[in-house]
């Protein structure tokens, strides 16, 4: 362990050390509040000023963040927030938590990356740690930060340590919060990676240490790809079932009843969130300019992201053999969010599917207990309550999301015709539920 290493170490263990996150949105305000529940001083930098706000307000905008436990932290005194990159001169290690969105469906943007890297760039301590979370394509801490750092005439392992610790938050999980969740680390250097592993020691039990940023990166990435692929693999599965009048739920509950060799995955209107939609095409793109072409990446891309208008065509054809055509026909989708009990409405699948009933004339609502308003192209929609008279009047309801507050029975009760994409009523044998 080198001289600099032991000496960062003790200063961990003094609690001298600061920790700036830049980007203070689904991960990076978690993982900033972790620190500080530790006691270590945090300074995170926002540049959006209602975020800024909030904090200022002590409210929190993120799923995962109690604004009662965002008052505490910030009365405590070991967290602030600030839209000021100097204010970075006096961290020890900053974590870069920023979007890293997809300019088209198969090309990164790692923009928001490098203009966080610039500003950092300028505001560094000597000596100081940075450290990528954002998930990104393999390459991109040596290819893209090291330069940038590099140019603004730093030298690594002796002005900076740079390490790639990819997030891997999952929004609304109680039993995996940030510091349940073991952390890759892998820095440019050994230097880099031990002072990651020391720093996120802080506040999780388990580090991983990989040989490489590039490894880390690619970990990353091979967790959403597998997820990715085998989502896209049951949903085209869930599709032929149907040609074949089976019950794809039945075969899926049957199949994990081995013990062995076998892990289920479920179908369902698609995919949404920040990780899994985009986070493999990374990889995808990357491997082109090896000559290497993914095709289960792309095959599942394609096979998932084309679920909400399967979701229509299904519908449609359910309507039509009642006699009642898709145009002018009164649905509802239940649920819009892309997850269960979350308010996230990132890439989510029920969007597409009000989108594509509105394109064929459809009398489309919805009802959402934890969004009230939505606009989806130039339709501004409401929530709507939900009584026995309204259902009755809908030509079909379309269960998108599966929310605990929802009542579904209820909806079951009342309904003509419901079509699920979710499995919510397993086990019901009622003529007037078509599932997925």
């Amino acid at each position: 362990m080198s001289q600099f290493v032991s000496n960062y170490k003790k200063r961990i263990q003094k609690k001298e050390i600061k920790i700036g996150v830049v980007g203070l949105g689904y991960v990076g305000l978690p993982l900033a509040l972790e620190f500080a529940k530790k006691k270590v001083n945090v300074l995170g930098i926002e540049i959006d000023k209602d975020r800024l706000s909030q904090i200022e307000n002590g409210v929190s905008y993120i799923t995962d963040v109690t604004t009662k436990e965002l008052k505490h932290i910030l009365k405590a005194g070991y967290f602030e927030a600030s839209g000021d990159f100097e204010q970075l001169k006096a961290a020890d290690a900053v974590i870069i938590c920023v979007p890293t969105p997809l300019k088209r469906k198969y090309h990164p943007n790692i923009s928001y990356i490098k203009e966080a890297v610039k500003e950092i760039s300028k505001n560094i301590k000597k000596g100081a740690l940075v450290i990528l979370e954002s998930t990104t394509y393999p390459g991109t801490t040596d290819e893209v930060i090291l330069p940038l750092l590099e140019n603004a005439g730093l030298i690594h392992n002796k002005d900076f340590f740079l390490c790639f610790s990819p997030e891997r938050i999952d929004p609304g999980n109680v039993s995996f919060p940030v510091n349940k969740i073991p952390k890759i680390v892998g820095g440019i250097s050994k230097e880099a990676t031990e002072l990651a592993a020391l720093t996120y020691g802080i506040i999780i039990d388990k580090i991983v240490k990989v040989s490489s940023a590039r490894s880390a990166e690619a970990a990353k990435l091979l967790e959403n790809t597998f997820r990715l692929i085998n989502i896209g693999m049951i949903d085209e599965l869930a599709m032929m079932a149907n040609k074949m009048n089976i019950d794809i739920w039945e075969v899926i509950d049957a199949a994990k009843t081995k013990p062995f060799g076998f892990m289920p995955f479920y179908p369902g209107p698609g995919v949404g969130g920040h990780c899994i939609p985009k986070d493999p095409l990374y990889l995808y793109w990357k491997a082109k300019h090896f000559g290497f072409r993914s095709k289960f990446i792309k095959l599942a891309s394609d096979v998932i992201s084309r679920m909400p208008e399967y979701v229509v065509e299904r519908v449609e054809e359910v309507l039509e053999k009642q006699g009642c055509e898709i145009k002018n026909a009164k649905i509802l989708v239940v649920g819009v969010t892309y997850k269960k009990d979350i308010k996230d409405l990132r890439k989510s699948p029920p969007l597409d599917i009000i989108s594509t009933l509105q394109k064929k004339k459809s009398g489309v609502s919805y009802y959402d207990p934890l969004v009230t308003y939505l606009k989806i192209g130039h339709i501004d929609l409401g929530s709507i309550s939900l009584s026995a008279e309204k259902l009755a009047d809908f030509d079909c309801v379309i269960i998108a999301t599966d929310h605990t507050s929802t009542d579904y029975k209820f909806i079951l009760k009342h309904a003509k015709l419901i079509f699920d994409t979710r499995n919510i009523y397993k086990g019901i044998e009622d003529r007037k539920v078509i599932r997925l």
